[in-house]
């Protein structure tokens, strides 16, 4: 009898013994806590659940049709090449059909790319407080984290360039607009960064809020043609209001985009997500009112925020980030109250990006709970 998983006193192990030394170091935590964990915790429901940087004008009447049409044969597993999703976004954008890869949002991209590159010890440049599950995956990996602080609540380009000059990086993530503070880089000096860039080291460009950026902000498709060590990510869950669906995408040179295939799950992506993602791209009527409707939830947002005497900080995404003027207790104390309040918001999670708040738009109803909800808070704690 094969005694192996005793112990010296005849009891059984209580754990699985062969899982790998890095896997046992690695923190039991995940990069965001889900508003329903928060519900669960407290026993009650969020009134207004405006922090999970979702959409919260939802998707087009189109793919709510385009839903119900499909639902039936969601049994099905889907296409594993995306072929009509991938043929949408390449009339769209102008771009090849092998220069896109389809994915279960950028958040399974990120995976993929930083597989991809990272070994344990590998060292990987990014900004201090900037995406958390990008460092999620480098350190699941083994990679070794290298962050630069922000300067003027932007990524500095600067620090990010030198920081890759100097520990020889392969990887680089930047987010333009970024998150969480909403703020951008022109698309000129974006592609002077890249241009500089050492051959070897791969840039990671997260478009996940393209759609509502300037003009000015966004590189044009062929801005990094010649660039085989740029990628550029963008999603459905923004903009097109398909969070829960989980679709994303990754634009690059065709020899770049080939290397996905050997790693990504074939079958990731589900049929009822690419016949809703088909709806959405195809429907340019409703993203321009989507819009629309997220500018106008901002310019409430900046109002509020101004009227109890903070700042808000100018964004190019589908939140705002509210400076509340003093430092992270002080923001993190806003925070609670709210959330008490039911009012689900999230914040940056380091200095000196956590005196902030980051609060997504919404319907007008929510975002008058939030008013309401703020006016107590700051005659609470002021």
């Amino acid at each position: 009898m094969d005694n192996s998983h005793k112990t010296q006193k005849g009891g059984v192990m209580s754990g699985f013994k062969s899982f790998t030394p890095l896997a046992q170091s690695l923190p039991a935590s995940v990069p965001f806590v889900g508003p329903e964990t928060s519900e669960r915790a407290s026993g009650k429901l969020f009134s207004a659940r405006i922090g999970a940087n979702e959409n919260g004008f939802g998707f087009s009447p189109i793919v709510q049709k385009t839903i119900e049409e499909e639902a039936h044969l969601s049994w099905r597993y889907g296409d594993p090449e995306s072929f009509d999703l991938k043929n949408a976004i390449s009339a769209k954008l102008g771009v090849e059909f092998n220069q896109i890869v389809v994915g279960e949002g950028i958040d399974s991209l990120l995976g993929l790319m930083v597989r991809m590159i990272v070994e344990p010890g590998v060292p990987v440049v990014t900004s201090i407080g900037a995406y958390p599950t990008f460092n999620f995956h480098v350190t699941g990996f083994g990679g070794q984290l290298h962050a630069v602080p922000y300067k003027d609540d932007r990524e500095d380009l600067g620090a990010l360039l030198d920081k890759v000059r100097e520990t020889k990086a392969p990887l680089v993530y930047f987010a333009n607009p970024d998150n969480p503070m909403g703020t951008w880089w022109s698309s000129e000096d974006i592609v002077e960064f890249a241009k500089n860039l050492p051959a070897t080291t791969m840039l990671i460009l997260d478009e996940a809020y393209v759609e509502m950026a300037p003009e000015e902000a966004v590189p044009a498709m062929t801005a990094f043609l010649d660039m085989p060590n740029v990628v550029r990510m963008r999603t459905f869950s923004k903009a097109y209001g398909l969070a829960g669906l989980r679709v994303g995408y990754v634009i690059g040179q065709k020899d770049t985009i080939a290397m996905f295939e050997r790693v990504r799950n074939h079958f990731g992506m589900s049929r009822l997500s690419q016949k809703a993602a088909l709806a959405a791209i195809n429907d340019d009527a409703w993203l321009e009112k989507v819009l629309g409707l997220i500018s106008n939830s901002r310019k409430k947002i900046e109002k509020i925020a101004e009227n109890y005497g903070f700042k808000a900080i100018l964004s190019a995404t589908n939140f705002v980030t509210i400076d509340c003027g003093r430092d992270g207790d002080y923001a993190r104390n806003i925070l609670k109250e709210l959330m008490d309040r039911g009012i689900f918001v999230r914040m940056p999670g380091v200095a000196p990006l956590d005196r902030c708040i980051r609060v997504s738009v919404g319907p007008d109803e929510e975002i008058d709970r939030l008013a309401a909800a703020l006016k107590e808070v700051v005659a609470q704690i002021n």
